[in-house]
């Protein structure tokens, strides 16, 4: 399959959203950024890895969630100011307050999920100016891909790919359904707005890679991934090769470098 267009650096519309080195291209959209960016906010987190089984945790403590202490509710607020369009409601979210500033209750903090606002904010800070469709929902940009790969729009810079059939690559996507969607499969797709999960491959080894995503224990943690042989989230028969997670598709990316 060809891969996704790329789209040239541009200048943008005079958003606030976007810092001057994002508005003015001061460089190219680019992978090494994309996964530096990841990772510089991981390390910020603490290191966080989590490999995990979720069915298997116990529940948390509301009062022991990183996202709600200082110096870390803020950061998920960047996460949402920088990766939503200024018109999106969600752009006033923090780790632990509403777009009024109320602090909403800490049980309730499903309703504020970010994991998606941070992959929006490392796309947007990395360059991809329009080449991403910024959501405060993952299905947002999965629908986007399998429409891009699917009738060939050339409106954003990126491809999905069946976890069965493409090997992800360093900067690259991969995402799952969660509750009502984890029975999801590519074949499916699109589905239109679901509860997902996507996180950006930053390393792969043999045998597994390793992705970086946020709201990952109320963290921006790592985690590695099993891979087939020939580096698939799933066999050619379509089991995914993860116990954990049912990977559901690739996305591919389209940086300039």
């Amino acid at each position: 399959m060809s891969a996704p267009s790329v789209a040239a650096c541009t200048a943008q519309v005079d958003d606030a959203q976007e810092p001057p080195f994002v508005r003015s291209c001061y460089g190219v959209f680019s992978r090494a950024a994309a996964v530096a960016l990841a990772m510089g906010e991981w390390r910020a987190w603490g290191q966080v890895v989590y490999d995990g089984n979720p069915a298997d945790d116990a529940p948390a403590d509301p009062d022991a969630k990183a996202e709600r202490k200082p110096g870390f509710w803020q950061r998920v607020g960047l996460y949402w100011w920088l990766g939503m369009d200024e018109s999106n409601p969600t752009s006033g979210w923090t780790g632990e307050h509403d777009a009024s500033g109320n602090i909403f209750a800490a049980e309730d903090d499903g309703d504020y999920a970010w994991s998606a606002a941070f992959i929006s904010f490392v796309m947007r800070m990395a360059g991809a100016g329009p080449a991403f469709p910024y959501s405060e929902s993952h299905s947002v940009y999965i629908d986007a891909a399998i429409a891009e790969t699917q009738d060939h729009l050339g409106q954003y810079g990126i491809q999905a790919e069946p976890p069965d059939a493409y090997a992800p690559a360093v900067g690259d996507l991969i995402c799952y359904g969660r509750n009502g969607a984890s029975t999801l499969t590519y074949a499916e797709l699109p589905a239109g707005r679901f509860t997902g999960h996507c996180g950006l491959v930053v390393d792969r080894q043999p045998g597994q890679i390793s992705i970086v995503g946020g709201n990952v224990q109320d963290a921006v943690a790592l985690t590695h991934v099993p891979v087939t042989g020939q580096g698939m989230l799933a066999a050619p028969d379509g089991t995914v090769v993860d116990t954990r997670y049912p990977w559901l598709v690739v996305i591919r990316v389209a940086y300039n470098d």
